[in-house]
């Protein structure tokens, strides 16, 4: 079982860097500092849209823009970050003391 739990830790982790990998793109695309009409580029925005968007989609409609910042990765980190928590402090430790 424990082996479970840091398996979808490091999952949650590898999730996260998908995240910030996407806000990174969006703001270079925004800026246009990348080429919108490279295949590779495009591409990449739709992978990391279609990884992101199914997440981030619910917490847009609770979490509404604020002057053109989108707040939605800011709450899934602290949504990530406490399941996290939740493994590493509570299922974790009760796993291995019933192990012994």
């Amino acid at each position: 079982m424990v082996a479970l739990l840091k398996t979808i830790d490091l999952a949650l982790n590898l999730y996260m860097w998908v995240v910030i990998a996407n806000i990174i793109y969006s703001w270079l695309y925004a800026f246009n500092v990348i080429n919108s009409s490279n295949q590779f580029v495009n591409t990449l925005g739709r992978v990391l849209y279609q990884l992101t968007e199914p997440v981030l989609a619910p917490i847009r409609r609770f979490v509404p823009t604020v002057s053109g910042i989108d707040f939605s990765p800011v709450i899934l980190f602290l949504i990530i970050y406490f399941i996290r928590v939740l493994i590493w402090e509570t299922f974790i430790p009760m796993f291995a003391r019933s192990v012994l």
